[in-house]
């Protein structure tokens, strides 16, 4: 039974993702965004969701499919600065960049690190 509901969660969490995943795609292919702003559409998206109150009922449900896409980053600020306003403005602006401090840092550390064992350069044409 329990690997039922460990194969369960994967298939709800790939689902989940998937979707997402589907409609950056759509929006990819249908408009002439940059991907700059179609990173900032769904991560405002997951703002707006998650003030609603809509985002953390997919994210119980789907879990990691729904926090690892850019909307699940706008829900960890928008979550992070709402419970800080329960202690004050200050705290407001202090949650959602302790909510996000974890992944940007990693994101930072092992972008350099790649950067350092590929020897990265800039492309020429």
């Amino acid at each position: 039974m329990e690997y039922i509901e460990i194969a369960l969660m994967f298939l709800k969490a790939f689902a989940v993702g998937g979707l997402i995943c589907t409609a950056a795609q759509v929006v990819i292919n249908l408009t002439d965004l940059t991907s700059g702003k179609i990173l900032v559409l769904f991560m405002l998206i997951g703002i707006g969701l998650t003030a609603l109150g809509l985002y953390q009922p997919l994210v119980e449900f789907a879990g990691a499919g729904a926090t690892v896409p850019i909307c699940g980053f706008g829900y960890l600020l928008a979550n992070g600065a709402m419970k800080g306003a329960e202690q004050g403005l200050f705290q407001a602006l202090m949650g959602s960049l302790a909510a996000a401090s974890a992944g940007v840092t990693a994101a930072i550390v092992f972008s350099f690190l790649m950067s350092v064992i590929f020897k990265s350069h800039t492309k020429h044409n």
